[in-house]
């Protein structure tokens, strides 16, 4: 290329100059006294692109640092790589069986180790002290095409056979694959150029593995606080067997289950495993007599409607008889309702909801009298009654689904013992391989793209759009309350990527290129790409997923 040709970039509305073959790190080097953390990528007219990447053409430039999503999960990936070579290089390849990268929990992920070692804060320590000097070497991290027969080749020597199975999947004739002095390895997205940029991480021992400690969304800039909830966390750890039993703990094997004819096989155990934990937890339910008020909260697409019914079935069978309680009917008059920093109606905090009136008619349900209860008019934003009455028996039980159940603020006025709290989350365990994870809000994502295209009539782009502000509803109001449950109910299915892709790929396909949304449709495009998929002819009526596919017996 002519390195004379003259580039035309624009940069937060005013243009410059720049010869084309200029690296977007030396780019960003010029604008980084403009940002307070490292700029760890560029969005050139909506596509993100690697530092070591070079301008071509004129083009409107973001920087991207490690504030902003895409930035924080090139971090979390770069820092993945430095200790998956840091390891190697303190304990030896040969002395490793596993070193897995599981799940999220509180800042940090948790990693599972074993082989011809001891895992101790000893031998973490030393590992921890190879990441620095590496950090500090500023070692290049360099990307390379592979043939995919090479690359599979590669990692079969190096042991690392699920990500060679995978790669089996794969119909692109070659794939990426990036280099840490010597040591090569596939990730799913992309990466900071070099060690340098990976400052800010720590190791520390956590029950039977380690986690590595990141930074918080907040402040990039320091790790951020490692306060796991030991609940969700047992619950991760109990799914992850249930799906190794299953053969499908990555995508390499539901890939290669799907292939060989066993998807009917998967779908069927899955939903199996499901409905026995959901039994489990009515019988606990009916063993607890003084219980009157289960409680049900989870952040959003975690199935929370479907799981009632089943539920409420499950404890039928147990000699209960279960009603449902929409705590939405307990909404203030739209006229009181709070608004939030922009002016508009904050209807997920706790004071949008009639917290004295929800509390009134609950403790006079406990106590035996016939209460008429509320049905809330969304159309007029207030509360009506139109004859809803109800008294609870001996054997009646109220089964109460929102976002605040949780919250003994919200039930404040109900005895503890009278309460069963329930969790429930969609905990994605399944992975791409060892080394890259699915993130549970992905999954959940996913979920809330279909069922808002179906149910709602919006489209993908309006659902990713909003999403930001969905998670930010959920860390205030839910997460916090979330070890406060007497159970903690997963809703995650092994094979639910597979089945939904048909349905999300062409709505996310339907996503403007020039939009902000592109870049995450984009990013979630590719990830479906992994998975093989499976159509909905075997999945049950009564299925969970039933409720963002449609097609199930209950109303959801």
């Amino acid at each position: 290329m002519d390195k004379t040709k003259m580039v035309r970039v624009i940069v937060d509305g005013k243009e410059y100059s720049y010869p084309a073959g200029t690296s977007y790190r030396a780019l960003a080097a010029d604008f980084q006294d403009r940002y307070e953390y490292d700029i760890l990528l560029a969005d050139r007219d909506n596509k993100l692109c690697e530092l070591h990447k070079t301008l071509d053409r004129d083009c409107t430039l973001r920087f991207i640092t490690a504030a902003d999503k895409p930035g924080k999960q090139t971090y979390e990936r770069s820092a993945v790589f430095v200790m998956l070579k840091a390891f190697y290089d303190t304990v030896g390849r040969e002395r490793i069986e596993r070193l897995s990268v599981e799940y999220s929990i509180s800042n940090a992920l948790f990693i599972q180790a074993s082989g011809d070692f001891k895992l101790d804060k000893e031998l973490l320590e030393k590992v921890e002290a190879r990441m620095r000097e590496l950090s500090e070497a500023k070692l290049p991290i360099k990307k390379s095409a592979l043939s995919t027969e090479d690359a599979a080749e590669l990692f079969e020597k190096e042991g690392l056979h699920y990500k060679a199975q995978l790669l089996g999947f794969r119909i692109n004739s070659h794939v990426n694959i990036y280099t840490l002095d010597g040591f090569a390895n596939y990730f799913y997205g992309y990466m900071v150029p070099d060690t340098g940029y990976v400052r800010v991480f720590a190791l520390e021992l956590f029950e039977s593995g380690f986690v590595l400690r990141l930074p918080g969304q907040e402040d990039p800039s320091v790790v951020g606080p490692f306060r796991p909830s030991y609940k969700v966390f047992r619950e991760l750890y109990d799914s992850s067997l249930r799906s190794e039993a299953l053969g499908a703990a990555n995508v390499a094997g539901l890939n290669t289950a799907i292939s060989h004819g066993g998807a009917r096989q998967i779908i069927l155990a899955n939903e199996a495993m499901m409905e026995k934990k959901i039994g489990d937890i009515a019988e606990e339910i009916a063993k607890r007599r003084d219980v009157r008020f289960v409680m049900i909260a989870g952040p959003s697409s975690s199935g929370k409607t479907t799981f009632s019914h089943r539920l409420s079935t499950q404890l039928i069978a147990c000699g209960l008889r279960p009603h449902a309680i929409a705590t939405d009917n307990y909404f203030k008059n739209r006229d009181d309702t709070p608004r939030d920093e922009k002016g508009e109606y904050d209807f997920e905090c706790l004071e949008a909801m009639d917290v004295e009136g929800f509390n009134r008619d609950m403790t006079r349900l406990l106590h035996g009298e016939r209460v008429e209860l509320p049905q809330y008019n969304f159309k007029k934003g207030m509360r009506e009654y139109n004859g809803n009455f109800l008294q609870l028996g001996p054997d009646d039980v109220l089964v109460i689904e929102g976002i605040h159940c949780l919250n003994d603020e919200f039930s404040h006025s109900l005895p503890r013992e009278s309460k069963y709290k329930v969790y429930i989350s969609c905990l994605t365990t399944i992975n791409i391989d060892a080394h890259n994870r699915i993130p549970t809000t992905d999954a959940r994502l996913l979920r809330r793209i279909e069922r808002d295209a179906r149910t709602r009539g919006y489209g993908a782009q309006a659902t990713i759009k909003m999403w930001p502000s969905v998670r930010r509803g959920e860390e205030r109001n839910i997460f916090p309350f979330q070890d406060s449950a007497d159970v903690i109910f997963n809703s995650a299915l092994v094979y639910e990527t597979s089945l939904l892709k048909p349905y999300v790929q062409p709505l996310l396909f339907g996503i403007p290129r020039d939009c902000p949304e592109y870049t995450e449709a984009k990013r979630l495009l590719k990830f479906l790409n992994y998975f093989l998929p499976i159509p909905s002819d075997d999945v049950p009526k009564t299925s969970l997923m039933r409720e963002f596919i449609g097609g199930g017996c209950y109303h959801a």
